[in-house]
């Protein structure tokens, strides 16, 4: 695999919160224990944060509480796919190249600001941490009927749905899973108590 997939793998490894030591993503990738390091000093020079826990039982971690940016393919990316596939005349890739180019026109219709402004970040992210850590947290919400109410929320994941972020989460309160506005969420507390999220019935 190519240095920039090798790097994107190494990304998505990191990206399930689970601690990797230098030689575990060597043994993954394919590659030797230099240049696994050497893949986290261009990985931190294009934004993202990778904390290297000392020890042992150390490695690497990416930090979840923090907005990391997000590796997508180009339109140069993607010319260069097709020039590959030319050469090599395979109808799967074929099927993929017309997935790849729909992706790349509904990122171009797309309105890029995604997080509208500082405090909506800040609740991002702490939802972010959140949910890394299984912490229960408490949020001040606007609903457009009943105004603002607090309530205690376990976070389960953050997804977008029509260029806005919401978050999946059950509620204490309810007894039962809600989807949550970000830009509705006023406040954002990251409460000390944890929850254990395979306990939880997604399944309401």
């Amino acid at each position: 695999m190519s240095k920039f997939g090798n790097m994107l793998l190494m990304i998505e490894y990191l990206k399930t919160g689970r601690k990797y030591n230098v030689k575990e993503l060597a043994k993954k990738l394919e590659v030797s224990q230099r240049v696994v390091r050497e893949y986290k000093l261009f990985l931190e020079e294009a934004g993202f944060t990778i904390d290297t826990i000392m020890g042992p039982y150390g490695g690497y971690v990416l930090r979840k509480d923090i907005n990391n940016p997000i590796l997508k393919i180009s339109d140069k990316d993607y010319e260069t796919l097709k020039i590959i596939n030319l050469k090599l005349k395979n109808p799967d890739l074929d099927n993929i190249m017309d997935k790849i180019k729909v992706n790349l026109l509904n990122e171009e219709n797309k309105n890029t600001s995604i997080i509208s402004n500082d405090g909506e970040l800040k609740v991002y992210n702490a939802l972010c941490k959140a949910i890394k850590f299984n912490n229960k947290v408490r949020i001040k919400y606007y609903n457009l009927q009943h105004g603002e109410s607090v309530r205690i929320i376990y976070p389960l994941g953050l997804y977008l749905f029509q260029n806005e972020w919401w978050c999946s989460s059950y509620w204490e309160e309810k007894d039962d899973m809600r989807q949550f506005h970000i830009c509705r969420i006023l406040d954002c507390e990251i409460l000390s108590e944890t929850f254990d999220p395979n306990k939880i019935n997604t399944k309401f």
